[in-house]
This record gives structure tokens, sequence and C-alpha cells, in this order.
């Protein structure tokens, strides 16, 4: 009895991980809630209980006395980590590796540390603000301008994030500085129109993935993970048009 005891804590205790990274890494509620019960099934636990919240992880099994509570306080997007996860449940569900060969791999993509570089993710951004510039049928001599306060925007992000962990203070400064720029060139001569600098330009700021998973969260029944989701996604939003509205009273 002891025994089987000790397996079920360590199946909970890596079903737990399992749905921590994936939490962490930007994963849907329900992609976490079901990750987690079907590792479980696979490890011959068919008993399991998951409670998914942006903020906390609740998993039990029933019939035992076995429950893990994990606390979630820092969030991000890191699709990588989801798709690597993802990978390793459906290895478990084929049977092709077991409890402690999970445990292992979790552990390895929890530590893996590998994100493109700051320079790569300005130049990506910048790349993207003036293709976006065309998208939204911008003047070819406003992509310059684009491409500098896109790059400009994600790079303000990176560092004020590193500065201060709140959110809403990064994603308002990186605005700021991009209606900033926009507003230089247009006062310079550089661009032209202004609206659709700044449009393309904070579009790598915008909260494209947190939105999504909002409203699948809300459409597979999620209510409380999916209004949580909403409303973050809202004030980050918000902390962008209050930045570019700022930058506008210099006009």
């Amino acid at each position: 009895m002891k025994n089987d005891q000790t397996d079920f804590h360590e199946v909970a205790s890596v079903c737990v991980l399992a749905g921590k990274i994936l939490l962490q890494s930007g994963a849907e509620t329900y992609r976490v809630e079901d990750t987690m019960n079907r590792i479980a099934q696979s490890l011959s636990v068919p008993e399991a209980q998951s409670f998914v919240t942006p903020t906390g992880i609740i998993f039990s099994i029933e019939k035992n006395d076995v429950t893990q509570l994990v606390r979630i306080k820092h969030r991000g997007t890191d699709l990588r980590k989801v798709t690597e996860v993802n990978s390793l449940s459906r290895e478990i569900a084929a049977g092709k590796i077991g409890l402690e060969e999970a445990r292992k791999r979790l552990k390895i993509i929890e530590r893996s540390t590998r994100v493109y570089s700051d320079r790569v993710q300005i130049f990506a951004a910048a790349v993207a603000s003036g293709c976006f510039l065309l998208m939204f049928l911008g003047r070819w001599t406003d992509f310059f301008p684009a491409f500098i306060a896109g790059g400009t925007g994600q790079a303000g992000a990176i560092y004020f994030h590193r500065l201060t962990k709140i959110k809403f203070f990064s994603e308002f400064m990186s605005s700021l500085l991009v209606g900033l720029i926009a507003l230089f060139s247009i006062k310079t001569g550089v661009g032209a129109e202004l609206n659709k600098i700044i449009i393309a330009s904070v579009m790598p700021l915008v909260p494209g993935v947190p939105i999504t998973n909002a409203v699948r969260d809300v459409m597979a029944g999620d209510l409380v993970s999916g209004i949580s989701k909403s409303a973050e996604a809202g004030l980050t939003a918000f902390a962008i048009g209050i930045g570019v509205a700022l930058s506008m009273a210099f006009v």
C-alpha cells in the first residue's frame, strides 16, 4: 500500500509539472487540463481530476489521499515548450516512455531557455512593423519610420520589462516611444502618414496570443480563465492606447 501511494504522488507530480510548463508557456486552459488527465490515464491512473486557472493548478486523484497545488506567478508565450510537452504526452500515451523518463524530460524542458537573442527579436519586430505598414496600404516612404519605431518599441518592451516586472508599465512606455518616434518622423518630413506608422509599429506589442486563448477558453466553457485572460489582454491593450494617446499630446 505504501508503494502504491508513493506511485500516485509521483504520477501527480509529473502531471502537475507538465501542466505548469504548459500554463507558463501560454497554453490554453483546456489544453493544460486535457494533457494532465491524458498523462495520468496513460500512467494507469484513470481517476485523476484537474482544475486550472491562469494563476494556479489543482490536481487530485480520486479515492486516494493525493492532491497537489501549484501557484503560477509568471506567464509568457513559448510555443516551443508547448509543442515539446504535447509531443511528450503523446509518447507517454503510446507507451514509449515511463514515469521516470517523463519526469527527466519535463525537467529538461522546464530548465531550457532557448530563446531568440534581443537583437533578433528587435530586428524581427522592426521588419514586421514595416510589413504591417504595407499591408495597411501605407506608403513605401513610411516603411523606414515604421521599421525604426517598431524596433525601438520592442527594445523598450524588453528593457522596461527587465527594469520592472509590471507588464502594464513596460507596454505603456514602449507604445509611448513608438508614438514619439512616429511623431518625430512626421515633424522632420521623413514620414507622411502618422496614423499608419503608429498602427503598424504597435502591432508587435499587441497581445494576440492572450486574446486568442481567452476566446478559445470562453468557447470551451472555461469561463474563469477566459474572463481573466480577457481582462489581462484588455489591460495590455489599454496600456498601449494610453501610451500612444500621451505621445499625441505633443502634437
